[in-house]
């Protein structure tokens, strides 16, 4: 196996990432599927199913005559994903994958929607569009996608300390803050993905964005 320095970063917090990370981003990430408003009998894909949260929920909105099925690049992860998915009494309808991407191993037009929480922002700005174009590739036509990220601030706004501090991480630091603010709206729009919601929230000061579009 090549060496792979993001996987083995996660595979090495993914036990603990709920205690580092996600008492923030669990608030931006519920908003997001509510937005997203899954329907039962639909086929979703999440890319970068982390912890495993949104899967649950994900597998519940489908229920029983849907199907979840979840890519993540941390074999640890999956393994985190997987006991809450059994505990949840939900892992019948989820199928994992451990992988990179882009491209997505998976068929054309084969979702209703694609979902992905904290996750397109950790790709270097010139892979987004390619994963974005994978999105659509797997999505079926008017299928919908809802992307929870953090954002650029909005023209005219100023960025917060937090946020100028962030940014300089992520710079000078990359393997320690591995995630940076992304223009998101435009990024979907230049994908030609058609923006149906979008809202913004403020996760400690950094504006995270919440879009749902269709392909």
């Amino acid at each position: 196996m090549t060496i792979n320095p993001a996987r083995d970063f996660y595979d090495r917090i993914s036990h603990a990432y709920d205690l580092i990370a996600d008492g923030g981003e669990h608030v931006a990430r519920q908003r997001g599927l509510e937005l997203l408003d899954v329907s039962e009998g639909e086929s979703v894909l999440e890319i970068g199913f982390g912890t495993g949260h949104s899967l649950v929920s994900l597998a519940d909105s489908v229920g029983t005559t849907g199907q979840v099925t979840g890519i993540d690049i941390s074999s640890g992860m999956r393994d985190v994903s997987l006991k809450r998915l059994q505990e949840s009494n939900c892992a019948d309808r989820v199928k994992l994958i451990v992988a990179e991407t882009p491209p997505l191993p998976l068929d054309d037009d084969t979702f209703d929607v694609v979902s992905m929480s904290f996750t397109l922002e950790l790709f270097a700005l010139e892979n987004i569009p390619a994963v974005l174009a994978e999105c659509k590739r797997v999505l079926k036509p008017g299928g919908r996608i809802g992307i929870v990220s953090m954002a650029t601030v909005a023209e005219g706004d100023s960025k917060s300390t937090l946020e100028r501090t962030y940014i300089w991480m992520h710079t000078h630091f990359p393997h320690i803050v591995d995630c940076q603010p992304i223009p998101l709206e435009s990024m979907v729009e230049q994908a030609g993905l058609v923006i149906a919601k979008q809202e913004r929230i403020d996760l400690f000061t950094m504006p995270v964005s919440i879009v749902v579009a269709t392909a």
